[in-house]
């Protein structure tokens, strides 16, 4: 599939609004509202630019208040207000670019500022993209509306939120909506076609191909005290009957001291120490169970496999040190695998208990994300439990309701618009895990 966004910048001419298409768009609503408009078109201002047309102006007019619908700020137009009092067509174009741009860059790249950011590790691809000369594309060709459509998150879930956050009435609920769509600008706007998308607010991993969803698997993520971090990591292969290098703060907490204090139940449960380094065999009882994934990243994260499979059916599963132990393991990795290594060939491997690693067909982005807003499927969107207590960082703009948005109703009919702790005496009794 052509990226929409890289083909707009090669060939703009060519680019409609049916290549902007989103699945959750009424377009039958749609091309009603653009006769609508045809029908009522908006009064010239007192000046434009020499590039920049009278209705272009009223597109970008109509875009800076279409913010409000989407829980982001409400761009001031004082400065392009007063260069069109002016009367000077070269200072118009001038700030016209400038809110144009800032418009685009909080819908595409978010507002909220670092601190607000703190611990959002995935990095956003879109902030490379050229802007400016897309922005000069779209007002050559008369193209401002899909150039601002484009800026949106594709995310079928951002369509949902954006949905609900228009109907819903309670500002609590409408501050938490507004939140993660605020998330998903963060993200890039695009994730590919094949990619994990881990939601640790959510305990649950979804995988994508070809850009349709395959399969969800239940996970249990890092305790209040040990969270998950949010992060993108990219998957190159399965690890089968893994051993588990122990992180130095589970020596500290618990495997170092069993292994001083009580050898032999340390080496029944497969804990070795060779060259200074804390390791646990493969088995059955390794925490790691008989997978985890090859995706390197800097916080020594993993999905993995677990031999305590009872805590998947718990409804909050936040048990971990800050890895992803996953449900079904094995089907998961036989499901990445798939066209590399048969079930009965994975099956074969394990119960060899030498360690292999196997390389996926085709290596793959994970994200491991934290949205407490989602899509339910059926066109609605649930609320999860901010378990890290993560959602306060982000301010938000929340009106009253929605008929708060009433006043811009008729101005918004537009197609594009509307779319726990060791002892160190004796060492935990309890398996040390991931």
């Amino acid at each position: 599939m052509v990226n929409p966004i890289c083909h707009y910048v090669e060939d703009s001419r060519r680019f409609t609004p049916v290549q902007v298409w989103e699945p959750n768009v009424n377009w039958k609503h749609t091309l009603l509202t653009a006769f609508l408009l045809a029908a009522n078109p908006v009064q010239a201002a007192a000046s434009e630019g020499a590039k920049w047309s009278s209705a272009d102006l009223a597109t970008l007019d109509r875009w800076r208040e279409a913010a409000l619908l989407e829980g982001l700020p409400e761009l001031s137009s004082a400065a392009l207000d007063t260069a069109r009092e002016g009367g000077d067509p070269a200072l118009v174009d001038a700030e016209a670019d400038i809110l144009a741009l800032r418009l685009a860059r909080m819908h595409l790249l978010g507002n909220a500022g670092s601190a607000e950011r703190a611990g959002w590790n995935i990095p956003d691809s879109d902030a490379d993209l050229p802007l400016e000369a897309m922005l000069e594309r779209a007002v050559a060709d008369d193209t401002l509306d899909t150039f601002f459509a484009l800026m949106r998150p594709a995310s079928k879930d951002y369509a949902a939120l954006l949905a609900a956050y228009d109907s819903e009435n309670d500002s609590a609920r409408r501050a938490t909506i507004a939140r993660n769509m605020e998330r998903w600008r963060w993200m890039p706007r695009t994730l590919g076609e094949d990619y994990v998308l881990v939601n640790a607010a959510r305990f649950e991993a979804e995988l994508v191909r070809g850009g349709e969803h395959v399969g969800s698997w239940r996970v249990i993520v890092g305790k209040t005290s040990t969270p998950t971090p949010v992060f993108q990591a990219t998957i190159g292969g399965v690890v089968l009957n893994p051993w588990w290098e122990i992180p130095d703060s589970i020596v500290r907490e618990s495997v170092g001291a069993l292994v001083r204090n009580r050898p032999a139940v340390a080496a029944a449960r497969g804990y070795v120490v060779q060259d200074g380094r804390y390791r646990q065999k493969p088995g059955p009882g390794n925490a790691l169970g008989q997978m985890k994934l090859v995706m390197p990243n800097p916080y020594s994260v993993f999905m993995h496999d677990t031999p305590n499979k009872a805590l998947f059916d718990e409804e909050v599963r936040a048990f971990s040190h800050g890895c992803i132990r996953t449900g079904d393991a094995i089907g998961y990795a036989a499901t990445l695998l798939e066209s590399v290594l048969t079930r009965e060939e994975i099956d074969a491997i394990l119960a060899s208990r030498q360690t292999k690693t196997v390389s996926i067909a085709h290596p793959m982005p994970v994200y491991i994300t934290y949205f407490t807003a989602v899509g339910d499927g059926e066109g609605g969107v649930m609320l999860l439990d901010d378990i890290y207590n993560r959602d306060g960082r982000i301010r938000t703009l929340v009106r009253s309701g929605s008929s708060a948005n009433e006043h811009l109703a008729a101005r918004m009919m537009h197609p594009l618009l509307m779319q726990g702790s060791a002892t160190e005496a004796l060492g935990d009794d309890r398996p040390a895990e991931c």
